[in-house]
Formats: C-alpha cells, structure tokens, sequence
C-alpha cells in the first residue's frame, strides 16, 4: 500500500532528485526544486506531526537503532549523486519509470539491484563494511540532528512548515498547477505512511518487525534474491518495490503516456550503466539512496541521513557541472 501511493505520487508529480540538483547546479529555483523541496517538507511535518500525536517514536526507527557512518554518509552519498545523474534518475525515479515501459530505467534498475546486493551480502561488502567503519557514530547508535544542536523537539516540525511554505512560494513564482503539488506532498505523506504503519505493526506483532518506510537500496536487493531463493520471507522491503512499480505503471495507463523508451545510443547505455553501479554501492554505503536516506531518513532527523543527502546534492551538482555542462560548452 506505501509503495503503490508512493509509485503513483510520483509518477503524476514527477518528483527527483537528480533533476532538482541539475536544475539548482544551473542557477534555477525551478518546478524541480520546488517538487523536491515540497515533498521533503510534507514528510517532515506528517512525520513530525505524527511523533506528536503519539502514532510515531522516532527513535524506534531502524535508521536510529543501529550505528551510523559518517564516512559512509559522504562517500557514499558523493557516489549516489554522481551516479544518479549519469544515470539520468535515482533509483526510485528509474524504478517509477521502469514500470512505465522505459527500457534504460529497466537495465540501470536492475544494474542498481545487483551492485546493492554485491554491498549488501556479496563481494563487494568488505570494501562498504571498511569505508562505513572509518569514521562512525559512538554509542553503537544513530545521533538526533535536533539534539546534537541543542534543539528542541518541536523544531523540527517548525522547519517543516518553514521548507513548505518556500516550496510553495517557489510553486507560485513557476506556476506549478495544484495537481503536481498535491501529488508531490502525496511522496511525503507515503514515507510518513510507512513509518506509522510499521512502527504499529512492530507494537503488536509477536516475532519482531523492522520499523522503516520508503527506501530502495535494500529493498531493490531484497526483492532481486526474493525471486532467487528457495525459501523467501514475505515483509515491508519485499512489498515496497512491486508496490510503487504497480502505483506507477495505474497512473501511466490512466494518463495514456505508457509507451517503450530505449537508450539513445551505445554511449548513454554505458553512461547509465556507470552510473547505476555508483549509485548501488553509493547507496549501501551512505545508508540509503535518496529516498531512504534523502527523505526518509531526514524526515526523523537522523544525523547521518542528513549528511548523505547533502553529500547527494554536492556529487550531483559536481558531476553536472564537470561531464554536462563542460560537455555542451565543448560541443558549443
């Protein structure tokens, strides 16, 4: 249920982060910017608003229960936004897109998939693990942006409202339609979701329940071996990934705009493969992609999750500036 109102909030508002972060690196605070920036505050305020409410504990988050890395944080997230823009979208836009028939989403997606899990279980892992360990959180647990900088709780819902209110007015200056907005703040209500109905679950439940919401580093790698392995577990992580592809490819069929895209040519497939394999070891390293740590991730404040996504913003920014841009002045 998460993935398929995530799936189709995206799709109808065509939220991303790589186009956010082209779109700033270029000098505009564009109707890309103005989406993400939507999105993100929606799920601060839903999430925040819910702790308050009682329907949420933040700090029962998986994200908060276990050590974080703020080595893996930067380094990973610097890899995740470079790829993300070779790739020409992050993982969960080239997921929203797979299931609308592009063919290169396809191909980077399970590209992605594959390096997540080689991170994640496989051969890959001891260079993640080393990394992630160089510099981490003490106390074996993730630290609370808020409390590190002597904020109170409350604060965060403020900067919530404070991120909106600048979403909207960006929304206004670029006449973004009420539509967009809508669906745009239906991404952060699908994360929001998803922290509630896991942390009720976890209340209730006998064996034990990760309480997480929208992410797909370990997911995309969890559901590539659910199809792999004799005897798969059904959770949170298996559901989320056929979830958004099915939110996606019902608001494609309803707009009629579900059609087969390819590559353009040898050298964009070898582009988004590169980049697909930055953004799955990225991802595993810096603690999520940019769903999982980008929103999800910053929408309960936790310290390392703040810094991948600043570190997103930077790769991709870098990444624009010295292989796109530097490539059409060249070619100019």
């Amino acid at each position: 249920m998460v993935g398929a109102v995530f799936g189709f909030s995206a799709e109808r508002s065509s939220f991303c982060l790589r186009a956010a972060t082209v779109e700033f690196a270029r000098g505009r605070m564009g109707p890309k910017v103005a989406v993400w920036l939507l999105t993100f505050s929606t799920a601060v305020i839903w999430v925040q608003g819910a702790q308050a409410l009682g329907l949420f504990r933040g700090q029962d988050a998986r994200v908060m229960a276990v050590a974080g890395s703020w080595s893996g944080a930067i380094i990973g997230g610097l890899m995740f936004g470079a790829g993300m823009v070779l790739a020409r979208g992050c993982s969960g836009r080239l997921l929203v897109l797979a299931a609308t028939g592009n063919l290169r989403s396809v191909v980077s997606g399970l590209i992605f998939a594959v390096v997540a899990q080689m991170a994640l279980h496989g051969w890959l892992a001891p260079v993640r693990q080393w990394l992630a360990g160089i510099w981490v959180t003490p106390g074996g647990q993730n630290l609370h942006l808020l409390a590190m900088l002597g904020l109170p709780e409350g604060a965060g819902l403020a900067l919530g409202f404070l991120l909106a209110a600048l979403a909207l007015w960006l929304a206004v200056r670029n006449a973004i339609g009420w539509r967009v907005l809508v669906f745009g703040s239906g991404v952060g209500f699908a994360v929001a979701l998803g922290w509630v109905l896991t942390w009720s679950l976890a209340q209730v439940a006998f064996d034990p329940v990760s309480v997480t919401s929208a992410t797909f580093s370990g997911p995309s790698a969890n559901t590539l071996m659910f199809f792999l392995t004799d005897s798969p577990a059904l959770d949170f992580d298996i559901g989320l990934v056929p979830g958004v592809a099915l939110g996606a490819l019902v608001s494609g069929a309803l707009k009629r705009s579900l059609r087969f895209q390819g590559f353009d040519g040898e050298s964009q497939m070898r582009r988004s493969m590169f980049g697909a394999a930055l953004m799955g070891f990225g991802a595993m390293l810096a603690g999520g992609c940019a769903i999982g740590a980008g929103v999800t991730g910053g929408s309960v404040f936790a310290a390392t999750a703040w810094l991948a996504l600043l570190s997103m913003w930077v790769g991709a920014m870098l990444t624009d500036l010295m292989v796109d841009q530097s490539g059409a002045r060249a070619a100019a």
